[in-house]
């Protein structure tokens, strides 16, 4: 089992729904982490933008519950930058720091908010935990 994947299940990270882009590497980080969940490989993840991926989640169904996205740099550094809240009382200061500093190959960033998926925007999220993996090693 991957360092990742580990983190993953430890962390007791088990998204309904996984939204993975088509390309090689991705598919091979998803299977590495192997998070469970309905998996979805669209091909309009590869090559979107920040603003392209929260329209995607925009549309995800009200009944699920979380989602995780694997995709590409820079859009996922920028996304997660957008969703946070900075003066959000769960957001982590020191994680968000991180975030704006580098979002590595294989990063997760775990946000929360409590809007639906279709009102999700810019400040809408609390960055609850980001790790990378160097950490975990």
């Amino acid at each position: 089992m991957s360092v990742i994947a580990e983190y993953v299940r430890e962390s007791g990270i088990s998204p309904q729904q996984v939204l993975c882009s088509p390309a090689r590497r991705t598919r091979e980080t998803l299977e590495g982490v192997a998070p469970g969940g309905e998996t979805l490989i669209e091909p309009e993840l590869y090559g979107a933008s920040a603003a392209e991926i929260m329209e995607r989640l925009r549309r995800v169904p009200d009944d699920v519950g979380s989602v995780m996205v694997v995709g590409h740099n820079p859009a996922l550094q920028i996304l997660v930058l957008r969703l946070a809240d900075a003066n959000g009382p769960h957001t982590n200061g020191a994680d968000l720091a991180d975030v704006q500093r580098k979002f590595p190959t294989g990063g997760l960033a775990t946000l929360s908010f409590e809007c639906s998926w279709g009102e999700l925007g810019r400040g809408r999220a609390q960055l609850v935990a980001f790790m990378r993996p160097k950490a975990l090693h």
